[in-house]
């Protein structure tokens, strides 16, 4: 069984943005899509460089460092230099509360 956490408001998180948050000491990137929040590693898989610093362009978030892709909805690898996707973590909503599974 999964053990939600309170992580932030959802208008914290406004569509089109990023919000690097650590729930437990967990590096994560919350990312609204199109009103869709979806929580990601705050980690580039490349580097260590933090995503929350990138820029978003619809579902694709590009690292700040050396410009590797991912999908924030999938986790997917896109562009090198990254290979490794990133680590995904579910997500509820609740009222105007976000929870995420670490």
């Amino acid at each position: 069984m999964e053990d939600y956490q309170w992580v932030a408001e959802t208008e914290d998180v406004p569509p089109g943005t990023l919000k690097a948050v650590r729930p437990g000491g967990t590096n994560l990137l919350l990312v609204n899509v199109d009103g869709d929040i979806y929580a990601v590693s705050n980690y580039c898989t490349h580097s260590k460089c933090f995503l929350h610093k990138g820029k978003l362009d619809g579902t694709v978030v590009t690292c700040p460092c050396h410009f590797a892709q991912f999908d924030v909805t999938t986790g997917e690898a896109l562009a090198p230099p990254a290979k490794i996707p990133l680590p995904t973590y579910p997500v509820k909503v609740d009222g105007a509360e976000i929870l995420v599974a670490v």
